[in-house]
């Protein structure tokens, strides 16, 4: 009997080369239970702005426009929400302000927010939060070295996943770890919201505004 693979479906945001790489190298997917994607997008512009409805291209094109502006110094400029059951899914393209402490304790003020960094640059990452304090989080390819108020929050499901929750000696399979972090870290945020991030959530109607904080 064969069992299936739970990272399968979360490949497409590992990718690199091919039809499917619609994120980028950089990006944040941030979900949000308690909000709708109006009160989301209300927080990351500091609430100047509540959204208006566009689709991902529209996304897309607005941080292309902000980039080409900032040289990428800071993100990009916009994010994109949709609701997806009790939870709203906020996607930052070229930006990692979601899983930034400071952010992430202000965006998650009366709510659960769990929020994941791909950034091919520097170093992907995981941040859980409710009402404003980070209950765990850890880099993606060293999540034997969590921290927050409760880093062993969510060690049933990571042990559900194959990860490594303590120190190693042996590295010899660092690079199989590497390219199975994110989307080991996907299959984790499925567990805790019973949210797939799926690419086909990309051809759904979606709220975008700006993001404020630099």
């Amino acid at each position: 009997m064969t069992t299936a693979d739970p990272l399968a479906p979360f490949q497409w945001l590992n990718t690199h080369n091919s039809k499917d790489f619609l994120l980028g190298e950089i990006f944040t997917v941030a979900f949000f239970r308690g909000l709708d994607p109006s009160e989301v997008v209300r927080r990351f512009s500091c609430g100047e702005d509540y959204g208006q409805e566009s689709t991902f291209n529209g996304l897309t094109e607005k941080v292309r426009e902000f980039v080409g502006k900032t040289d990428g110094g800071y993100g990009g400029g916009s994010v994109g929400v949709l609701e997806v059951g009790e939870w709203s899914v906020a996607i930052e393209l070229f930006g990692w302000m979601g899983t930034l402490h400071e952010v992430l304790a202000e965006l998650s003020r009366g709510c659960e927010v769990l929020a994941i960094t791909r950034h091919d640059y520097a170093e992907h990452s995981l941040e859980y939060a409710i009402d404003g304090t980070i209950v765990t989080g850890y880099r993606l390819t060293r999540a034997h070295d969590r921290y927050g108020s409760e880093p062993d929050r969510l060690n049933g499901f990571m042990r559900e996943l194959g990860m490594a929750l303590d120190t190693r000696d042996d590295e010899s399979d660092w690079d199989t770890d590497y390219h199975a972090a994110v989307p080991r870290a996907f299959a984790l945020a499925a567990k805790v919201t019973q949210v797939r991030f799926t690419s086909d959530m990309l051809s759904r109607a979606m709220l975008v505004g700006p993001v404020a904080y630099r």
